[in-house]
């Protein structure tokens, strides 16, 4: 069953996937019945599932369970991925690549590549105060209060302490 994000609990499990580029308003628009479809019709061996999907920032697709209601099962999660493959066929754009990165650099995302993050950060374009959406965060409350997070302060810390002073 369809629930407004808003309305998830912080414990809510949630998936982040990164566009490769940002939606315009059009697409943006034209997504929003389809999320609200596949949330409505998402179950788990054959119960409801109380769920919400929607795009952040125009390019992350974030999708979230209440698991108090009922928990995802293999074979659900198999069926939120081909719907994120769907997803991508149809608007163009890459959602289960993972090897770009992003950051929020003059209120704008940056998508970068760990060679290009390195070069990024010795040209001091990226810092450890710079935003970065870690889309490995597992529930809505991580999503809430650290996302996006500086990035000296998520798992990228290693990357800015090998920086001389």
């Amino acid at each position: 069953m369809y629930v407004a994000f808003d309305h998830l609990p912080p414990r809510a499990r949630v998936w982040i996937y990164q566009a490769s580029r940002p939606l315009d308003e059009a697409e943006l628009v034209q997504v929003l019945p389809r999320l609200a479809a596949f949330a409505e019709e998402w179950t788990s061996h054959g119960q409801q599932l109380a769920a919400s999907a929607q795009f952040l920032h125009r390019q992350f697709l974030v999708i979230g369970l209440d698991e108090a209601v009922a928990g995802a099962s293999g074979c659900s999660i198999d069926a939120s991925v081909r719907f994120v493959r769907e997803l991508e066929q149809h608007l163009g754009i890459d959602l289960l690549e993972k090897s770009r990165m992003a950051f929020l650099t003059e209120g704008q995302l940056q998508l970068l590549n760990r060679r290009e993050l390195r070069d990024a950060i010795t040209a001091g374009q990226i810092t450890a105060d710079t935003p970065y959406f870690n889309n490995t965060l597992t529930t809505k409350d991580e999503l809430t209060t650290s996302w996006p997070a500086p990035a000296g302060q998520t798992w990228l810390a290693s990357y800015f302490q090998q920086q001389p002073s």
